[in-house]
Protein backbone atom coordinates (compact mmCIF):
# COMPACT_ATOMS: atom_id res chain seq x y z
CA UNK A 1 0.00 0.00 0.00
CA UNK A 2 1.33 3.66 -0.95
CA UNK A 3 1.12 6.17 2.28
CA UNK A 4 -1.04 9.26 2.24
CA UNK A 5 1.75 11.26 1.63
CA UNK A 6 3.61 10.80 -1.40
CA UNK A 7 6.98 9.04 -0.95
CA UNK A 8 8.60 12.31 -2.17
CA UNK A 9 6.81 13.80 0.68
CA UNK A 10 8.50 11.21 3.21
CA UNK A 11 11.62 11.29 2.21
CA UNK A 12 12.17 15.15 2.30
CA UNK A 13 10.56 15.35 5.42
CA UNK A 14 12.20 12.65 7.30
CA UNK A 15 15.58 11.78 5.30
CA UNK A 16 14.36 8.17 4.71
CA UNK A 17 12.11 6.68 1.78
CA UNK A 18 8.91 4.95 2.65
CA UNK A 19 10.60 1.63 1.98
CA UNK A 20 13.49 2.59 4.45
CA UNK A 21 10.70 3.22 6.53
CA UNK A 22 8.89 0.07 5.87
CA UNK A 23 11.94 -2.20 6.17
CA UNK A 24 13.05 -0.55 9.29
CA UNK A 25 9.38 -1.03 11.24
CA UNK A 26 9.47 -4.74 9.83
CA UNK A 27 12.93 -4.97 11.81
CA UNK A 28 11.88 -3.77 15.27
CA UNK A 29 8.48 -6.03 15.04
CA UNK A 30 6.59 -1.92 15.02
CA UNK A 31 3.42 -4.20 13.98
CA UNK A 32 3.01 -5.52 17.61
CA UNK A 33 3.91 -2.09 18.76
CA UNK A 34 1.44 0.56 20.24
CA UNK A 35 0.77 3.78 18.34
CA UNK A 36 2.94 5.56 20.63
CA UNK A 37 5.90 2.77 20.76
CA UNK A 38 6.08 3.09 17.08
CA UNK A 39 6.14 7.12 17.36
CA UNK A 40 9.35 6.62 19.21
CA UNK A 41 10.83 3.82 17.08
CA UNK A 42 10.16 6.61 13.93
CA UNK A 43 11.87 9.37 16.06
CA UNK A 44 14.96 7.01 17.49
CA UNK A 45 15.56 6.24 13.43
CA UNK A 46 15.44 10.14 13.28
CA UNK A 47 12.02 11.36 12.28
CA UNK A 48 10.92 14.99 13.51
CA UNK A 49 8.09 15.23 15.52
CA UNK A 50 5.33 15.52 13.46
CA UNK A 51 6.82 13.40 10.63
CA UNK A 52 7.35 10.94 13.57
CA UNK A 53 3.19 11.08 13.58
CA UNK A 54 2.74 10.89 9.89
CA UNK A 55 5.16 8.18 9.21
CA UNK A 56 3.82 5.82 11.93
CA UNK A 57 0.20 6.87 10.85
CA UNK A 58 0.89 5.93 7.48
CA UNK A 59 2.33 2.39 8.55
CA UNK A 60 -0.98 1.68 10.71
CA UNK A 61 -3.06 2.31 7.35
CA UNK A 62 -0.21 0.29 5.81
CA UNK A 63 -0.87 -2.46 8.44
CA UNK A 64 -4.80 -2.47 8.03
CA UNK A 65 -4.76 -1.16 11.55
CA UNK A 66 -6.42 2.41 11.10
CA UNK A 67 -8.71 3.53 8.00
CA UNK A 68 -7.88 6.81 6.23
CA UNK A 69 -8.91 9.30 8.37
CA UNK A 70 -9.32 6.86 11.48
CA UNK A 71 -8.15 8.78 14.85
CA UNK A 72 -6.10 6.27 17.35
CA UNK A 73 -9.59 6.14 19.30
CA UNK A 74 -11.10 4.40 16.41
CA UNK A 75 -13.10 7.31 15.65
CA UNK A 76 -12.94 9.32 12.42
CA UNK A 77 -12.41 13.15 11.39
CA UNK A 78 -13.23 15.35 8.61
CA UNK A 79 -12.03 18.43 7.46
CA UNK A 80 -13.17 21.57 5.05
CA UNK A 81 -11.18 24.56 4.35
CA UNK A 82 -12.35 27.76 2.36
CA UNK A 83 -10.37 30.87 1.99
CA UNK A 84 -12.85 33.70 1.43
CA UNK A 85 -12.22 37.69 0.61
CA UNK A 86 -12.40 39.85 3.92
CA UNK A 87 -11.67 40.03 7.23
CA UNK A 88 -11.81 37.07 9.83
CA UNK A 89 -14.95 39.24 11.47
CA UNK A 90 -16.41 39.41 7.91
CA UNK A 91 -15.82 35.29 7.31
CA UNK A 92 -17.62 34.46 10.83
CA UNK A 93 -20.44 37.14 10.52
CA UNK A 94 -20.97 35.14 6.67
CA UNK A 95 -20.80 31.90 8.32
CA UNK A 96 -23.17 32.70 10.89
CA UNK A 97 -26.13 34.16 8.39
CA UNK A 98 -25.08 30.70 6.19
CA UNK A 99 -25.75 28.51 9.03
CA UNK A 100 -28.06 30.74 11.27
CA UNK A 101 -28.63 29.51 15.50
CA UNK A 102 -29.27 25.88 14.41
CA UNK A 103 -31.10 22.90 16.81
CA UNK A 104 -29.81 20.42 14.25
CA UNK A 105 -27.24 19.94 11.69
CA UNK A 106 -27.84 17.68 8.87
CA UNK A 107 -30.87 16.35 10.83
CA UNK A 108 -28.92 15.23 13.69
CA UNK A 109 -29.63 17.53 17.01
CA UNK A 110 -27.73 20.02 18.55
CA UNK A 111 -26.44 18.68 22.40
CA UNK A 112 -24.30 21.92 23.00
CA UNK A 113 -24.04 24.96 21.28
CA UNK A 114 -23.45 26.88 18.83
CA UNK A 115 -20.38 28.78 21.13
CA UNK A 116 -18.77 31.90 19.65
CA UNK A 117 -15.01 32.85 21.22
CA UNK A 118 -12.57 34.72 20.05
CA UNK A 119 -8.88 35.87 20.62
CA UNK A 120 -7.17 38.45 19.11
CA UNK A 121 -6.02 36.34 16.21
CA UNK A 122 -8.46 33.78 15.97
CA UNK A 123 -12.45 33.46 15.81
CA UNK A 124 -14.03 30.29 16.69
CA UNK A 125 -17.69 28.57 16.35
CA UNK A 126 -18.31 25.10 18.06
CA UNK A 127 -21.51 22.99 19.12
CA UNK A 128 -21.58 19.12 20.14
CA UNK A 129 -24.14 16.92 18.52
CA UNK A 130 -26.53 14.08 19.60
CA UNK A 131 -24.48 11.12 18.22
CA UNK A 132 -21.39 12.59 20.27
CA UNK A 133 -19.11 14.31 17.50
CA UNK A 134 -17.73 17.55 17.45
CA UNK A 135 -17.24 20.76 15.22
CA UNK A 136 -14.77 23.31 15.50
CA UNK A 137 -14.79 25.68 12.58
CA UNK A 138 -11.45 28.25 13.15
CA UNK A 139 -11.45 31.75 11.30
CA UNK A 140 -8.31 33.70 10.90
CA UNK A 141 -6.75 36.70 8.95
CA UNK A 142 -4.56 34.75 5.65
CA UNK A 143 -3.73 37.92 4.05
CA UNK A 144 -4.83 41.55 4.96
CA UNK A 145 -7.46 40.75 2.40
CA UNK A 146 -8.34 37.00 2.97
CA UNK A 147 -9.81 34.87 5.89
CA UNK A 148 -8.98 31.36 6.44
CA UNK A 149 -12.47 29.29 7.51
CA UNK A 150 -11.37 25.87 8.69
CA UNK A 151 -14.02 23.18 10.13
CA UNK A 152 -13.02 20.22 11.69
CA UNK A 153 -15.35 17.61 12.49
CA UNK A 154 -14.42 14.71 14.90
CA UNK A 155 -15.63 11.61 16.77
CA UNK A 156 -17.40 10.24 13.97
CA UNK A 157 -18.51 6.72 14.41
CA UNK A 158 -17.55 5.74 10.78
CA UNK A 159 -15.95 5.81 7.21
CA UNK A 160 -19.66 6.26 5.56
CA UNK A 161 -20.40 9.26 8.22
CA UNK A 162 -17.24 11.01 7.55
CA UNK A 163 -17.92 10.90 4.16
CA UNK A 164 -21.19 12.19 4.45
CA UNK A 165 -20.26 15.38 6.69
CA UNK A 166 -16.97 15.85 4.36
CA UNK A 167 -19.82 16.32 1.76
CA UNK A 168 -22.49 18.39 3.73
CA UNK A 169 -19.61 20.95 4.80
CA UNK A 170 -17.87 21.64 1.54
CA UNK A 171 -20.95 22.23 0.48
CA UNK A 172 -21.71 25.22 3.52
CA UNK A 173 -18.45 26.39 3.25
CA UNK A 174 -19.78 26.82 -0.88
CA UNK A 175 -22.11 29.40 0.98
CA UNK A 176 -19.79 31.19 3.24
Amino acid sequence: MVPILSPSAIASGTGHTWEEWLAHFSAVGAERMSHQEIVEVASSFGAPPWWGQMVTVAFEQHIGRRAPGQRGDGSFSISANKTRPGSLDDALARWREVVGSPTEISGVALERGPEVSSTPKWRYWRCVLSDGSRVQVNFSQKTPEKASISVQHEQLASPDEAEHWRAFWKDVLRDV
